[in-house]
Parts: structure tokens; C-alpha cells; sequence
């Protein structure tokens, strides 16, 4: 059976609550979900609780956002103690930075002209952790743009008029803090950050596996990175990276078998 090992819910930029999220993933007959939401657990325990109710597997995990050479990278972590109290205060920490920085994203719209405040954006989030996909629903709400696609091309991506740098956090910080919570790092999308010599640098810090199936990658980087994770003995791991509000695919878009659950489960032991 199949598990989409990418999920985000309303505890950080998805639209869906962790609950309504594994009640899907059991409509589509999914065994095993990953709620992975970006810098945050908090959607985890009410995950496993609706995990156990609808008969599916829920893999603990967290995304968390960083930076590699001007360019963003990404790095999972599943099955992290998400009750570890050290690791609980990082993060915590990590939303507070995403916090400023979506507060002076506002400021340098409101500076073009743009009528948009941190009470739209923070309409928008709700519980969840801040982030620019929370800036562009406020701006499609606001009928500024037509879509979060055209927010983020026009005004809110990088090098765009309201775009703020995120506060320094590198990938290698990020392997470190999800092994010392238990956890395994996989390095998510990596045809995203343009440069692969990030695949080595985070290797040294203890880098488990790769994200080779994901919807930004096309038939060409999954045969690419699929070779790499085989050639430096990397899990290979995939998934949807399911937002809602159409942001990437739809759950259980895209899957990988149930081996590769027990492949983390094994290297979390090692």
C-alpha cells in the first residue's frame, strides 16, 4: 500500500486541519500519512490521535525551512520526539523569526501602496504557523492578485518588491536539530535548490535520506536523484507536499511504497 510522506495541515500553511487531513488520506486509502508542517509540530499529536481512529499510519514529522547559498532548502525530519522540550524551544523559536519577517513583508507592501495588514494575514493563518503562502491568500482575499502563483511572481517571491530574507538557519543546523530530537533528516526536494552540492554538506551532518519524488520534480530529476541517493546509500523518500487551496499536488498525489516507512523507522534505530 501506498503513504504520502509530505502533509501539511492548518498548524502551519495548510488548509486542512491534521484530523480532516488523515480522514482523507483513509477516504484514499492510504496507510501511512507524514504531517511535515513547516517548523512546527503541533499538528502531530492530534494526527496520530484521528490516526488511530481512522486506521492510518501517521509518521510524526516537521519541515524546516533554511537557507543554502541564497537559494531556500528545505529539510524533513520524521519520527522526531515532538514532546522534547529542547527541541519544542528551537522551533519555537524559528516561528517567532517567521513572524518578524512576515511583519515587515507587510510593511514593504503597505510601502508600494498595497492595502494589506498583519490582522489580513494573520485572518488567514489562523492557529498556524506564519508564512508567505498565509501573505499571498491575504492578497487573492483582497483581490489584489488572481492567485497565490501570481502573489508570489509578482510581489512576495524572491528578488519581488515585498520580499524579506528569512532569518539565518542553515540545512546543516537543521540535520543537527532534527537527530538530536530522534528524528531522520531527508532532504526535501532537492531540485528545488539548484545546487547539489548541498546533497554532501548535509551528508556530514548526518543527512539520512533524499526526497526524490515530488511534485517539482520532473521524470528527469527523479532519475537524477534517484541515482544519487543510490550511489551515497541516501533513503529515498517522496510525497505530495499537500497544502490545499491547490498549492502543489493533492494528497496522495504523489506516494512511495510502505517500505520506505519502515526503511525511516530503521534508521531512526541506527
Amino acid at each position: 500500500m501506498s503513504v504520502d510522506l509530505h502533509v501539511h495541515t492548518t498548524a502551519s500553511d495548510g488548509s486542512k486541519e491534521p484530523k480532516e487531513v488523515v480522514r482523507q488520506a483513509a477516504l484514499l486509502g492510504l496507510r501511512a500519512v507524514a504531517i511535515t508542517d513547516h517548523d512546527t509540530v503541533r499538528g502531530v499529536e492530534e494526527g496520530l490521535s484521528f490516526g488511530t481512529a481512522y486506521s492510518v499510519e501517521v509518521v510524526p514529522g516537521v519541515e524546516i525551512n533554511t537557507d543554502f547559498n541564497a537559494r531556500e532548502a528545505h529539510v524533513l525530519g520524521y519520527y522526531v520526539d515532538f514532546k522534547n522540550q529542547a527541541f519544542l524551544e528551537r522551533l519555537n523559536s524559528l516561528a517567532n523569526a517567521r513572524t518578524i519577517r512576515i511583519e515587515k513583508m507587510v510593511a514593504r507592501l503597505q510601502s508600494i501602496g498595497l492595502p494589506i495588514t498583519m490582522a489580513d494575514v494573520l485572518r488567514e493563518a489562523g492557529d498556524g504557523t506564519l508564512g508567505r503562502p498565509h501573505v499571498a491568500a491575504s492578497l487573492v482575499r483582497l483581490g489584489i492578485v488572481a492567485s497565490a502563483d501570481e502573489a508570489f511572481e509578482r510581489f512576495i517571491g524572491r528578488n519581488r518588491p515585498g520580499y524579506v530574507p528569512r532569518s539565518k538557519f542553515a540545512p546543516q543546523e537543521a540535520v543537527e536539530l532534527i537527530l538530536e530530537a530522534g528524528g531522520v533528516p531527508v532532504l526535501a526536494h532537492p531540485g528545488t535548490v539548484g545546487d547539489d552540492r548541498i546533497i554532501e554538506c548535509l551528508m556530514e551532518a548526518g543527512l539520512k535520506g533524499l526526497e526524490v519524488y515530488h511534485p517539482d520534480h520532473d521524470e528527469k530529476m527523479v532519475e537524477h536523484y534517484l541515482a544519487i541517493a543510490r550511489s551515497l546509500e541516501l533513503l529515498v523518500t517522496g510525497g505530495s507536499d499537500y497544502h490545499g487551496r491547490g498549492y502543489h499536488a493533492c494528497l496522495g498525489g504523489v506516494t512511495v511504497p510502505y517500505s520506505v516507512v519502515k526503511a525511516l523507522q530503521q534508521a531512526r534505530q541506527v
